[in-house]
C-alpha cells in the first residue's frame, strides 16, 4: 500500500473515531497534514546533511453552543495510540469550552461535500539528484538544500464533508558564492524534474556567478529602466498578497490594493492574476471547511475576486470561497506576456537586470508603495549586455506604477517559485510567474 493510501486510511480511522465519540448537540472540524520528505544540504558543493522526515498532525475543532476551541496534536503513526490521543484532546476541549464565551463570526459549513486529489508525479531518485547537482556545481561554493516527497492534507467534518489531498513536488534551493563574497541565488521547484531544465536553470546562475568577479558599479540614485526576474517579482507579490486581495482588509479599508478595488486604480492590461487551486499543490478545502476552487484576482489589470473566509463571510455578509484565515493566495497565477527570455537583455538594453529584491516593506501603503533591497544578482546592463553587478541599493515605488504605466512588458515564460520554509512543515504554497520589464524604478540609495 502506497503511503498515502495509508495515510488517507488512517486518518478515517480517525474520523471515525471521532463520530462515534461525539455527544449531541457537539460538532467537530478535523485537518490533517503529512509530510514524506527527503532533505539533503549542501555546503561547498557537497553533502552535509541527507534524512529522511515522516510527520503527521491534527487539528481538532471541538465545537457547541456558538462556543469552539482548537487543538493541535501530533501523531504517532500507531493506530491505538493516536485514537487515544485524540480522545484525551476531545476531552481536554470539552473541559475548556464552558470557559469561553460564543464567537459571533462562527460560521460554519452544514455541507457533506467530497474532495479527492492525487498528484502522484514521479519523483527522481534522491541520489540521483544529488549526482545531477554535484556534476553541475563542481568546482563552484555551492549553499543549499534539496526537499522532496508527497505533501498529504486532508479535512472531515461532523457535518459529512470529507477531503483528501495529495501531491508530489521538490525544491532546490541554491546560492552560488564568488570568492568575492558576493552571491547568486536561484532555485529550481516544481512537480516533474527534468535533468534539462535543471540543467538549463543551473547555466544561468552560473553565468550569472561571472559577473560578480566584474567591480562593483554604485549608481546614483534616480529612475532606472530594469527588468525584474520572476524572483523578485515574487517579493512584490507577497507583499500584495498580504491583505491585498483579503476581503476583510477591502472592508476594513486597510487593504494596499484599496484603490483597485475601489476602482480609482488599475495595473497595465498586461496584468492578470489567479488564484488557481486546480492543479496546484495547494488542496482545494481549506482548514475551515470550505472547497476551494480557481479565483479571478486581476483580470486585465482590473480587480477582480476576492478572498473570503469564513469569519469574513460571517462578519460581512459575504458568501465564503475557501480562502484560509490571513486571506492570501496559496497558489499564485500570473499570466505570461510577449517577451521571449532570450530577448530580455536586448529589449532592456541599458539599465538594471534584478534577479532578487529583499527587505520589503511599505512606504505608503494606501498606495501600495514599496520599499525594499536588491540582493545577490543585481547587474548593470548596456546595449543589451551585462556590464558589472551593481551595489546593493533601496528602491521606492508604487506598485500600481509598476505593473501599470512602468510596465513595458511581461516574459513569455514563467518560473515555478515553491515556498522553501520548512518550520514545522514543508509548505504548500506557490507561485508560477513571469518576468517584468518596467520603464523606470525609482532608487533611493
Amino acid at each position: 500500500m502506497s503511503p498515502s493510501k495509508t495515510q488517507a486510511e488512517s486518518f478515517k480511522a480517525l474520523v471515525a473515531g471521532l463520530r462515534e465519540a461525539l455527544r449531541e448537540p457537539e460538532q467537530f472540524t478535523l485537518s490533517y497534514a503529512a509530510e514524506s520528505s527527503a532533505f539533503v544540504r549542501f555546503n561547498h558543493a557537497r553533502v552535509r546533511q541527507s534524512g529522511q522526515v515522516q510527520q503527521a498532525s491534527i487539528g481538532l475543532k471541538l465545537i457547541n453552543e456558538g462556543r469552539h476551541a482548537d487543538l493541535h496534536i501530533t501523531l504517532a503513526g500507531d493506530p491505538e495510540v493516536d485514537l487515544q490521543r485524540l480522545s484525551e484532546g476531545l476531552q481536554q476541549l470539552r473541559e475548556t469550552l464552558p470557559l469561553l464565551p460564543q464567537d459571533p463570526y462562527l460560521l460554519l459549513n452544514y455541507n457533506g461535500w467530497q474532495s479527492k486529489n492525487l498528484q502522484e508525479h514521479p519523483l527522481p531518485d534522491t541520489e540521483q539528484v544529488v549526482a545531477e547537482i554535484a556534476q553541475a556545481a563542481e568546482g563552484l561554493d555551492l549553499v543549499g538544500f534539496y526537499a522532496a516527497g508527497p505533501i498529504s492534507r486532508g479535512f472531515a467534518s461532523s457535518a459529512g464533508a470529507f477531503g483528501w489531498h495529495q501531491a508530489n513536488s521538490f525544491n532546490f534551493d541554491f546560492s552560488l558564492f564568488h570568492e568575492n563574497g558576493q552571491a547568486v541565488k536561484a532555485s529550481y521547484a516544481g512537480h516533474d524534474w527534468s535533468s534539462e531544465g535543471f540543467a538549463r536553470r543551473f547555466r544561468q546562475a552560473r553565468e550569472q556567478l561571472e559577473f560578480l568577479g566584474r567591480p562593483l558599479r554604485t549608481l546614483a540614485p534616480g529612475q532606472y529602466r530594469a527588468y525584474l526576474a520572476p524572483a523578485a517579482l515574487e517579493e512584490i507579490m507577497s507583499m500584495l498578497c498580504w491583505g491585498g486581495f483579503s476581503a476583510q482588509s477591502i472592508a476594513s479599508k486597510s487593504s494596499p490594493l484599496q484603490k483597485l478595488y475601489g476602482g480609482d486604480h488599475a495595473f497595465s492590461p498586461l496584468v492578470s492574476l489567479d488564484e488557481k487551486v486546480s492543479g496546484s499543490l495547494s488542496p482545494a478545502f481549506s482548514d475551515e471547511g470550505y472547497p476551494r476552487s480557481d479565483l479571478k484576482l486581476i483580470v486585465e489589470g482590473k480587480a477582480g475576486a476576492q478572498l473570503v473566509g469564513s469569519r469574513s463571510a460571517a462578519e460581512y455578509g459575504l458568501t465564503a470561497n475557501g480562502a484560509s484565515g490571513g486571506e492570501s493566495p496559496n497558489a499564485l497565477n500570473m499570466k505570461g506576456g510577449s517577451l521571449p527570455e532570450a530577448e530580455i537583455l536586448k529589449q532592456l538594453g541599458t539599465g538594471l537586470y534584478i534577479s532578487n529584491l529583499w527587505y520589503l516593506n511599505y512606504s505608503d501603503q494606501p498606495a501600495a508603495r514599496l520599499t525594499g533591497m536588491t540582493r545577490f544578482a543585481t547587474f548593470w546592463v548596456e546595449n543589451g549586455e551585462i556590464q558589472a553587478p551593481v551595489s546593493t541599493m533601496r528602491f521606492d515605488d508604487s506598485a500600481f506604477s509598476l505593473l501599470g504605466s512602468q510596465l513595458e512588458a511581461l516574459t513569455q515564460e514563467r518560473e515555478m517559485l515553491l515556498s522553501a520554509s520548512t518550520y514545522s512543515q514543508r509548505a504548500t504554497a506557490s507561485a508560477l510567474l513571469p518576468g517584468a520589464l518596467v520603464s523606470k524604478l525609482t532608487l533611493t540609495l
